[in-house]
């Protein structure tokens, strides 16, 4: 596989968390609970935590909201994690920061959105007294801009000044420039202000993949900030995700990105923390990092009219995932094992062969018997009602095995 070259882009610290530099690409998801609710904010971030959200950012919309973060942040930390929360601020942050001095404390790090600090001469001051209360508490900023909330002033000056060129630009690409300028000025004025580089992270966000692709590869051309990955309002279901994976791979691939998150809608009282793992999934599917055992399972055939080695692909999956937490901190290196459930004879062992550890199932028709491979090898043939727990006892062995030698 060939390497990817990161960007060489500043190193921020977010509560313990290094994002930036050649520190590894970091996962980050967002509560979608009201944050007034104290308690029901506290145990949606320990999920996301838990899932393996290394930074978790809630809305901070109100005086209720703002009253609430300390005891947010004291309920993640009495739950013995310390998982970096950080304020996400519309409108009113200028406010919420200087008036509600503990929380600014107890957030890590503050989002602003420069479309919507203010208008006019509001802009600027409501922009610097919230980077003043950063200073204040050295505490590090995201300046996040949304094409859905852009800065009106600058781009109507922009469409203004190109509507008086000799050959004008198409208006989405007057918009695009508009994006990575307010990000970038922003940043500029941040820094003009004091704050500096290694405390601020750039986001540029756009819900269609060209668009987000072209903003982001420009946007790291005219300076060397950290940047945060994302696409917006990405969508439900196989579209939020297909559309995601497309825009990050490509700007991951290209060495672009220092954290990111993936905004899926979640099906009506969904699990939030989707989100987090198909962060991670891009991330190792990409081989840039790996969070937890690998599955292969073909997809099905005529040959395969037996569900069982569908619903042991799942059943092992599952398995996995809910090992980790136990297993990460014993095996050292064992997110990066694969396992194979195959399906038939035809393509079966060959995968098998190639998985550190795999089982064949028997497809339609075929002997009820299943070889199991470790390392490339024959280790045993299952047969029987017993198949899935007996091949989960070896998994467990093979993880003892292989791996705690490498602790």
């Amino acid at each position: 596989m060939a390497k990817i070259n990161r960007r060489n882009s500043v190193t921020v610290n977010i509560g313990g968390v290094r994002v930036g530099g050649c520190q590894a690409v970091v996962v980050q998801s967002m509560t979608n609970t009201d944050t007034a609710d104290a308690a029901g904010t506290a145990r949606q971030v320990i999920e996301l935590a838990k899932a393996g959200s290394e930074l978790v950012r809630v809305t901070v919309n109100n005086k209720e909201a703002a009253a609430a973060v300390p005891e947010i942040v004291s309920r993640v930390r009495d739950a013995g994690l310390h998982t970096p929360v950080i304020g996400d601020f519309h409108y009113n942050g200028h406010i919420l920061l200087t008036e509600f001095k503990e929380c600014a404390q107890a957030l890590a790090k503050y989002r602003i959105n420069p479309g919507n600090v203010g208008a006019g001469k509001h802009h600027d001051d409501n922009f610097k007294r919230m980077i003043d209360v950063a200073l204040e508490n050295d505490k590090p900023v995201r300046i996040g801009v949304n094409w859905g909330s852009l800065d009106q002033a600058l781009l109507a000056r922009l469409m203004d000044d190109n509507a008086k060129l000799p050959e004008p630009l198409d208006a989405k690409d007057v918009m695009k420039e508009a994006i990575v300028r307010s990000a970038i000025e922003s940043a500029q004025l941040a820094e003009e202000y004091g704050l500096t580089r290694d405390h601020i992270i750039l986001s540029a966000k756009c819900s269609d993949v060209q668009d987000l692709i072209d903003v982001y590869r420009e946007m790291a051309r005219r300076g060397d900030y950290a940047l945060h990955l994302g696409l917006t309002e990405a969508g439900m279901g196989s579209k939020g995700i297909v559309a995601s994976a497309a825009a990050l791979s490509v700007l991951l691939q290209e060495g672009l990105g220092d954290t990111i998150r993936v905004s899926l809608t979640p099906a009506p009282n969904g699990d939030r923390s989707e989100e987090v793992i198909v962060a991670q999934q891009i991330l190792q599917s990409l081989g840039i990092r790996s969070f937890t055992p690998q599955v292969t399972a073909c997809p099905g055939c005529g040959r395969t009219t037996s569900t069982l080695f569908q619903e042991m692909a799942d059943d092992i999956g599952k398995y996995l995932r809910a090992q980790m937490p136990v297993w990460r901190g014993q095996f050292k290196g064992v997110e990066e094992m694969k396992v194979a459930v195959m399906g038939c004879v035809v393509n079966g062992p060959g995968e098998s062969k190639h998985a550190d550890i795999g089982i064949s199932l028997p497809g339609t028709g075929e002997e009820p018997r299943a070889p199991v491979f470790v390392d490339g090898k024959l280790r045993t043939t299952l047969k029987g009602a017993n198949i899935v727990p007996d091949f989960i006892e070896i998994l467990n062995q093979y993880v003892v095995t292989k791996f705690s030698s490498q602790s």
